[in-house]
């Protein structure tokens, strides 16, 4: 998976600490399958803006396939907190194995839990509050997640802040488009998922910062992902991203659903000294061990180590 992407629907679900209500089983959407005890955890990506130190929204109700979780309360979560596939345990529900979509999340960007103003809102390095402003409460999730009929599950929402969240200008930061943000958030269960891990070289120096872009395989179009799209977030269509670290040079792009994917390495500079990097333009990746970059098959529990060097692309 890390302009701010706010990946919300993952804290909402954080908030279903309790069974769903005995209700859902007459909706005939709902899952009959076997039950299963349904864990769910959030992770987040990094934002390309050093000036951010936290991204808080509060959430008021959560669903599942139009189903109010019982026992939640209204709960206010800082989302960077959790970040390079660290997650945080959000609750768990007794859920019927089978396949679930339709997660909505209700938000109060007004008031958080303690009944403070704002609810959502960015948290800047110099102890400054910018409230976030959006368009609706209401985030419509366009994902599914599968329960399968063992004894546990173990469900992760990642949200990627740099696709949910914007500057608007002056650092006043605002959600995107409900339809943005909605496709913004993925939803998978650890079963069905894996990892691409590794190093990649800058020894051209040829970057501030360096974000690694995983793509379904086939997806990538360099003309319309380096274009700000919609609200104007670059690199729109990424399943997940990574900032590469500066010292170490390790990126990890965690709980990838299986399938095959392709990698992209975007260079992004401070070119105004103001913590703000902006896109610099794609280099040119070449394996170390000799994988393929644009054929990369993600398998359940599968780590794949991915070494590379870097440099510009000519």
């Amino acid at each position: 998976m890390k302009k701010l992407n706010l990946t919300i629907a993952i804290s909402a679900l954080a908030l279903s600490i309790f069974t769903i209500s005995c209700s859902n089983n007459d909706d005939s959407d709902y899952p009959s399958g076997e039950k299963s005890n349904t864990n769910f955890y959030m992770t987040d990506a990094p934002t390309d803006n050093a000036n951010v130190k936290g991204v808080v929204v509060t959430v008021a109700d959560v669903k599942v396939n139009g189903v109010s979780i019982e026992g939640f309360s209204k709960t206010t979560l800082d989302l960077m907190k959790y970040q390079n596939g660290m997650t945080k345990l959000l609750g768990n529900l007794e859920l019927n194995a089978g396949s679930y979509s339709n997660l909505t999340l209700v938000l109060d960007n007004e008031t958080d839990a303690n009944g403070n103003a704002p609810g959502s809102y960015v948290l800047m390095t110099n102890g400054s509050i910018k409230a976030l402003q959006s368009s609706s409460s209401t985030i419509k999730i366009n994902d599914t997640f599968e329960i399968f009929e063992t004894s546990s599950n173990n469900v992760v929402l990642d949200f990627d802040i740099r696709k949910s969240i914007v500057d608007s200008g002056n650092e006043d930061f605002k959600f995107v488009s409900s339809s943005e943000l909605s496709s913004s958030i993925r939803v998978v269960n650890e079963d069905n998922a894996g990892e691409i891990k590794g190093t990649a070289n800058d020894t051209q120096n040829t970057s501030d910062k360096v974000i690694v872009y995983a793509y379904t395989k086939g997806t990538f179009n360099e003309n319309r992902e380096t274009s700000a799209q919609g609200s104007g977030v670059l690199f729109a269509n990424a399943v997940n991203s990574s900032s590469v670290n500066a010292f170490t040079g390790k990126y990890e792009l965690n709980f990838l659903a299986e399938g095959d994917y392709e990698l992209h390495f975007v260079s992004y500079k401070d070119t105004d000294n103001d913590g703000r990097f902006e896109f610099n333009g794609l280099l040119t990746a070449e394996s170390i061990a000799g994988i393929d970059l644009g054929n990369i098959s993600i398998i359940s529990s599968l780590n794949i180590n991915v070494g590379v060097n870097l440099k510009a692309k000519q």
